[in-house]
């Protein structure tokens, strides 16, 4: 159990990624709110709650990559860890 937690602590901390200004965690709620805001540039807030000018589409092409590419490298080291037991 303490190796997942460890590995969960891994790749949420890859997730983290800086970007017009801001700082963002690529994951469901960033690409939720992405999707919801309509094109062209918006003001959303950052993890630190700034209110950050960006291009949504952007953004999220940029969160969905990260987010892809590392999920992707959470499932093959799980997977390792499974095989270990």
């Amino acid at each position: 159990m303490a190796a997942r937690r460890v590995l969960k602590e891994k790749y949420q901390a890859k997730m983290l990624f800086a970007h017009a200004g801001g700082m963002w965690r690529a994951g469901p709620e960033l690409l939720v709110l992405l999707a919801t805001v309509p094109p062209g540039d918006a003001v959303i807030l950052d993890l630190y709650e700034t209110p950050v000018q960006i291009n949504p589409e952007q953004l999220r092409g940029m969160a969905m990559m990260r987010w892809q590419e590392q999920m992707t490298a959470w499932l093959v080291e799980h997977e390792q860890l499974n095989k270990q037991r």
